[in-house]
C-alpha cells in the first residue's frame, strides 16, 4: 500500500538504491519517509534524497516485522496442485518497488514450472520480465522471487530468469491491475 511514514534506522541496513538496484548500506540514525509496504518490502525516500528498497530482515531497522511465509502443515503431504497454488500466492507478494501491483498482476511472470526434483522435492523454473529493459531492479527483483519460493515447504531449488522477449507492455496486464492504476477506461 501507499503510505507516509517517517522512520528513523535504528541500526545499519543493508538496502538496494531505485532503480540502479545497486546495494548501498544506510546508516542508524538516518531517516526517511515510507512511500510504499507491499509484499514484506518497504521503499524509502531517505533524508538523502535516495529511493530505496528495504527487504527480509532488513526491515527491522526500521521497526517492521519481517513478512513470514506461508508454511504448510505437511510439506510431504502437498499435492502438486496445492503446490503450484502455493508458488503463485508467493508469486503475489513480489513487487517493483515503484509500482504498486505484484509481479504476476503485471504480466511480468512469462513462464511459471513445476518438477520433481531428484532425490524428493520439487524445483521450479520461473522466466520473467521487467516493465522496463533497463531497470537495475531485474537482479533484486529475481533473487526476491527466488528466496521467496524456495522458503515454500517441498520447494527444493527455484530457478529464475529474466528475459526480455516478448517485450512487455501494458496489456500484460491483469485487469485487476489496470483498474489499480487508473488504467481501465
Amino acid at each position: 500500500m501507499n503510505m507516509r511514514e517517517e522512520v528513523t534506522f535504528s541500526r545499519t541496513a543493508d538496502a538496494v538504491t531505485i532503480p540502479s538496484g545497486e546495494r548501498v548500506l544506510v546508516p542508524a540514525g538516518a531517516s526517511g519517509v515510507i512511500t510504499q509496504s507491499l509484499g514484506g518490502s518497504y521503499t524509502l525516500i531517505t533524508d538523502r534524497g535516495l529511493m530505496i528498497r528495504v527487504s527480509g530482515k532488513e526491515v527491522e531497522a526500521i521497526g517492521k516485522t519481517p513478512q513470514n511465509v506461508p508454511q504448510a502443515a505437511d510439506a510431504p503431504a502437498l499435492t502438486p496442485e496445492k503446490l503450484e497454488q502455493l508458488v503463485w500466492e508467493q508469486l503475489k507478494t513480489c513487487y517493483d518497488p515503484e509500482i504498486p501491483v505484484n509481479i504476476v498482476d503485471l504480466g511480468l511472470v512469462y513462464l511459471c514450472e513445476l518438477e520433481p526434483a531428484e532425490g524428493g522435492g520439487t524445483n521450479i523454473k520461473i522466466k520473467m520480465t521487467l516493465t522496463a529493459p533497463g531497470c537495475g531492479m531485474g537482479p533484486v527483483l529475481g533473487h526476491d522471487v527466488k528466496t521467496k519460493l524456495e522458503a515454500i515447504p517441498g520447494v527444493k531449488t527455484a530457478e529464475v530468469e529474466v528475459v526480455f522477449d516478448p517485450v512487455w507492455d501494458r496489456t500484460m496486464m491483469s485487469d485487476a491491475a489496470k483498474l489499480q492504476l487508473g488504467m481501465m477506461w
